[in-house]
């Protein structure tokens, strides 16, 4: 080894020793007489003095020639700085090493990211990317990576203690065109054939329950080649798991214990099973979305009988026309909007398809206001402070429209007021399920039905006959986990039989030819004895990016692609010669 510590490891008791350190520059000092280096690795920062009687007159002044992120060994002595000096912000700010030994490794061109974490204003994203390696050697980001590392292992042990049975699934298989478009990759082998990469091992892992591994575990790779967010990537990494034997209830609880532990393993934070449920509608009326953030309250009042008595155009006519009026409570929100601050909200809402905002303010005397009280009865208006628990200083937020709208819109800005009111501690954590989702949902330019899951969900027992009668009523055994308003994974029980399966298939529009080239393979095996399962997959990178209080997702992934699916630093996509395109028999039509 080129070191005998490494630059986060010396303390005060290791004073006199002779130890040797390798690292990166991460800042230097000139004092006149001798040069401080303070020398950085993943584990920390050691201060280095260069300075007589300590070091030769010759080192000292090799040593000025060090810039910053040069690679190198230094050897010396362990003393305790001198009184006044100490750091407490280092583990190491007891002691400094006095240099008797450099070497230089490698020299570094100015960086154009500095890795150092005494820089406070970072470079625009797409340089750190471009960048990635300097970026990934900033303290703040090798934290993350370490708390990747200890999640995964966390989980790993957990799963293990628990009897799953870690199984690798293909990456190359076949390509089952339902939700997000496939990447497909062309076969030399068989020309005008294509693999698919995998947007979850789902069939194989209902597979692995047939042939009897009743608990199977993957941390899988996953691709999806759809439009990115902040909190999507086109490639990325599931906690995959399947179970035999089991109702929906018993997959949760798994899920529950493993919440528990990462909580208190990973944040010191203990927190209490069972972690708490709602179904899909309950969390649609209560929240306008089926991954609520549950760290404040802020709920939708349906105010629609209400508005059906007022004389307001706006309301009655949407009232006529078979719409709600809903709104939320923005408790002392008057305090943090006003009427420029109101006009902001509004221009908010229109980039989420509502036409305007409706408000009032509870005055002083308890009575609502607003340009629009004028249409509203004083009977009315005190109607309307009771059904949304009115308090002078509130301001109530209004959306008028068909039901999805409006659960759109009061979600939008419940999430924006709370931020900004900071109605909730940012490094709060809330764990909660949502349960019992639509099965389909209906596409009316294609018209039919979608899986709103997968199409391999199973229904609610009680709903199995809506399948034939109403499927817009059926419920799936289907159930979200919701971290802090992100979807955090999902799961489902699955179809264990190939009557229902073949049912379902034929309301999604799949035809009986068309399921068995997709699917034969699975509808076959399930008529050879598949048990009852279940299961869920658990976004890896969005968990670590919810324990370590981030909101890009980019920033818990060591190399990952931009919002436009590509890797600054490798320039991937790029192009390939033409050799290779005829060996694989493909043609490009641009």
């Amino acid at each position: 080894m080129l070191r005998t510590h490494t630059c986060g490891e010396l303390r005060a008791s290791d004073a006199s020793q002779e130890v040797t350190l390798c690292g990166w520059v991460d800042s230097y000092r000139d004092h006149g007489g001798g040069l401080f280096v303070d020398l950085r690795d993943r584990y920390g920062i050691t201060q280095v003095a260069f300075s007589p009687p300590d070091t030769p007159e010759d080192l000292i002044e090799q040593s000025k020639t060090l810039r910053a992120e040069y690679v190198i060994q230094v050897t010396g002595t362990v003393a305790s700085r001198p009184d006044g000096q100490h750091n407490p912000r280092l583990a190491t700010g007891d002691i400094e090493l006095r240099a008797t030994g450099l070497q230089l490794l490698n020299k570094a061109k100015t960086p154009p990211v500095s890795p150092s974490e005494k820089v406070t204003e970072l470079p625009g994203e797409d340089l750190r990317l471009k960048h990635r390696y300097l970026d990934l050697r900033r303290p703040v980001m090798q934290r993350t990576m370490l708390l990747r590392d200890l999640i995964t292992k966390r989980m790993r042990d957990y799963f293990e203690e628990n009897h799953f049975v870690d199984i690798e699934t293909p990456i190359l298989g076949r390509s089952t065109p339902e939700g997000a478009r496939d990447y497909l990759v062309p076969s030399r082998v068989h020309n005008g054939s294509f693999y698919a990469l995998p947007q979850s091992p789902q069939l194989y892992k209902q597979i692995l329950m047939i042939a009897g591994y009743d608990r199977y575990v993957q941390i899988a790779r996953c691709f999806r080649d759809e439009d990115l967010r902040a909190d999507r990537q086109p490639e990325f990494t599931q906690v995959d798991l399947e179970m035999s034997f089991v109702d929906g209830d018993d997959v949760i609880g798994m899920i529950d214990g493993l919440m528990q532990k990462l909580a208190k393993d990973v944040l010191d934070l203990d927190i209490q099973l069972p972690l708490p449920r709602m179904t899909y509608d309950e969390a649609m009326k209560r929240f306008g979305h089926d991954a609520p953030d549950l760290r404040f309250g802020m709920e939708i009042a349906d105010c629609t009988d209400l508005a059906a008595e007022s004389d307001f155009g706006v309301f009655k006519s949407v009232v006529e026309g078979g719409g709600f009026v809903r709104a939320i409570n923005a408790k002392k929100g008057t305090d943090t909007y006003s009427r420029r601050g109101i006009d902001g909200l509004t221009e908010f809402v229109k980039g989420y398809g509502a036409k305007g905002l409706a408000w009032f303010r509870c005055e002083d005397d308890g009575k609502l206001g607003s340009t629009i009280a004028k249409f509203f009865s004083e009977e009315l208006l005190a109607k309307f402070a009771e059904r949304l628990d009115a308090e002078p200083g509130d301001l109530i937020l209004f959306s008028a429209a068909d039901w999805l709208s409006t659960c759109k819109v009061l979600h939008a800005l419940r999430t924006k007021v709370g931020a900004e009111m900071k109605l909730y501690d940012p490094n709060a954590m809330h764990f909660s399920w949502v349960v019992e989702f639509p099965m389909f949902e209906y596409d009316d330019e294609e018209q039919r039905w979608n899986a709103m899951h997968h199409p391999f969900t199973a229904p609610l027992d009680e709903h199995v006959e809506l399948l034939d009668s109403d499927p817009e009523k059926c419920r799936a055994k289907a159930y979200d986990l919701v971290i802090n308003g992100y979807e955090a994974g999902g799961g489902t029980i699955r179809i264990h039989d190939a009557a229902t399966q073949s049912k379902v298939f034929g309301l999604l529009g799949i035809d009986e030819a068309t399921a068995k080239d997709r699917f034969g393979f699975l509808l076959e095996a399930l008529a050879f004895g598949a048990p009852p399962h279940g299961g869920l997959a658990l976004g890896l990178d969005r968990v670590v990016m919810l324990f370590a209080k981030l909101d890009n997702i980019r920033d818990v992934i060591a190399f990952p692609k931009t919002q436009k699916a590509t890797d600054l630093m490798t320039e991937a996509p790029g192009s390939v010669d033409n050799k290779q395109l005829k060996e694989l028999g493909v043609k490009l039509d641009l």
